[in-house]
């Protein structure tokens, strides 16, 4: 059986790479023309198994099995042949629909994928998602639009196409599509909700957090986890990186916070030898050293606003520039976010540039902070237990009843961090076999004062309670009262304290770091 094209082709001068004239919203028109004209009307009937050619020669194969089922959801029927056609021709098996509710008669579960355009005239193809699970989606839109791409994929799409497109981009997000539909859909995929390596818990709140890491892990796409500190924030992006088609590349791991406001930059994207003063060597950033990786950049709200800048070229562009260089190196680079802090407050309060948060909150995971996690409390602290022991070789130790009640009802303020610290010093402090309440030290020390420091007097309201202040309540008061005059490294010296321990107690007790003027080394 031959079939020929009788497909309509542009008139003369219409380019093939642009939409024709008051055709705009038909951005995959140039598209259709050209597989049209390049595959001569080749396709096959794959039902019938029939060989349908068109009348050429050298176009005429045989169709193979088994094939991966693809449905086709766009309202323009040029767009859907030449799909079909390019689709056919590498062996996947096409159904077409003209609308969601056209989708939903050919019963959208039975497909390996859901290739739909993002408007459509009933409702919009991101309503197939949620119909059509688990079978994946991408969707098609418009590149002008990079806000609803991004929308598409909060709501499950597991990737998009930017219109127009070429050929070898859509074929390789569908092949990528199919890949990791089909591990999905591997035997291990009934125990979907076991936790990573290294994770350890089974209450509710952190099956949805392994279940989305799960989802995401594949999607090659950025991720932005958001939770208190302590939670396992790092753990997560190790967990995403390990199940992720970077794998076998390096992961990058950058403290925001504990690197200063003066070397971010270098320490992110380079710099050439004699940038500043000291750059005695041209160094590679971390941005750079993750190339082909993924880069996890913790505490990623207290990036300065310059490095936030370039940090946001890096994920438009794929782009680099080293500091004092003029030359730019395309990077490969899958990043991953990690924060305790409210990104879109800070957005409003010109702290954190907005168009980088919506750079990075393509997928967001929440983690739980540990006084929501009841179930798992004491299952962690038995695992962490056992690490301590390990370490300090007192194998053997166990945690008395007392213990474990204390360990149950304690608020954890800081979270998975403060119970291994907790543990540790249980271990190191009992004397028999059973740790006690006392050795974990989990009452608030009280009556610990630092000498006096040049400060206003209290306030007379205050200052019958000031002998009763906690350790972390005279923390509070002192950064609080005095962070406007003084900088970091005064105030960690008031406190005869260390500047990371400064920013960790910073964190731990949520007083956000004062932003100071950003000066630039030349």
């Amino acid at each position: 059986m031959n079939l020929y094209c009788t497909m309509p082709f542009p008139a003369a001068g219409e380019s093939l790479l642009s939409p024709a004239p008051g055709q705009e919203t038909g951005l995959g028109r140039p598209l259709a023309y050209r597989i049209v004209h390049e595959h001569h009307g080749h396709s096959q009937d794959r039902t019938l198994g029939t060989r349908i050619t068109c009348g050429c020669p050298e176009h005429n194969r045989t169709a193979k099995t088994p094939m991966p089922r693809i449905l086709i959801v766009d309202d323009e029927a040029i767009i859907r042949t030449a799909l079909r056609r390019l689709l056919e021709r590498h062996d996947y098996q096409i159904s077409e629909a003209g609308s969601v509710a056209e989708a939903l008669e050919h019963d959208p579960r039975r497909f390996d994928l859901i290739l739909s355009d993002l408007r459509l005239p009933d409702e919009a193809g991101t309503a197939l998602i949620e119909a059509a699970a688990p079978t994946p989606v991408v969707i098609m839109t418009s590149y002008a639009s990079m806000r609803s791409a991004v929308d598409t994929l909060k709501l499950g799409a597991v990737d998009y196409v930017a219109k127009p497109f070429d050929q070898g981009e859509l074929l390789d997000t569908v092949a990528k599509a199919l890949e990791a539909h089909t591990t999905s859909r591997t035997p291990t995929s009934e125990h979907a909700d076991t936790p990573p390596q290294e994770m350890i818990g089974h209450c509710p709140a952190m099956q949805v957090v392994y279940t989305r890491i799960r989802k995401t892990a594949p999607a090659d796409v950025t991720v932005l986890i958001q939770g208190e500190s302590g939670t396992g924030k790092e753990l997560v992006a190790r967990a995403i990186h390990r199940q992720s088609r970077r794998a076998k590349a390096p992961l990058i791991c950058v403290n925001c916070a504990a690197i200063p406001e003066t070397l971010i930059e270098s320490e992110l994207f380079g710099h050439e030898k004699g940038a500043f003063t000291g750059a005695s060597a041209a160094r590679t950033g971390l941005v750079e050293a993750a190339d082909g990786g993924t880069l996890f950049l913790d505490e990623i709200g207290e990036l300065p606003l310059d490095a936030q800048a370039r940090l946001l070229r890096v994920l438009q562009e794929g782009e680099i520039r080293k500091v004092g260089s003029i030359e730019t190196r395309h990077v490969d680079v899958r990043l991953i976010a990690a924060t305790h802090r409210d990104l879109n407050l800070l957005s409003k309060s010109g702290e954190f540039r907005l168009d980088l948060y919506y750079r990075l909150n393509v997928m967001q995971i929440d983690l739980p902070p540990l006084r929501d996690r009841e179930d798992d409390i004491l299952e962690l602290a038995d695992v962490l237990l056992g690490s301590a022991c390990r370490r300090h070789r007192r194998e053997g130790l166990k945690l008395s009843r007392a213990a474990r009640r204390d360990i149950r009802d304690y608020p954890w303020p800081g979270n998975v961090r403060e119970l291994e610290n907790a543990l540790e010093r249980g271990v190191i402090l009992a004397e028999g076999n059973l740790i006690h309440p006392d050795d974990l030290g989990l009452k608030p020390a009280t009556g610990m004062h630092y000498p006096p420091a040049k400060a206003p007097t209290p306030k007379p309201a205050a200052s019958d309670d000031e002998a009763d202040l906690s350790l972390e309540d005279y923390f509070q008061h002192f950064v609080l009262e005095h962070q406007d005059q003084m900088s970091e490294t005064e105030l960690a010296q008031k406190l005869g304290i260390s500047r990371k321990c400064l920013w960790e107690r910073r964190q731990r007790l949520g007083i956000p770091r004062k932003k100071s003027p950003r000066s630039r080394s030349t």
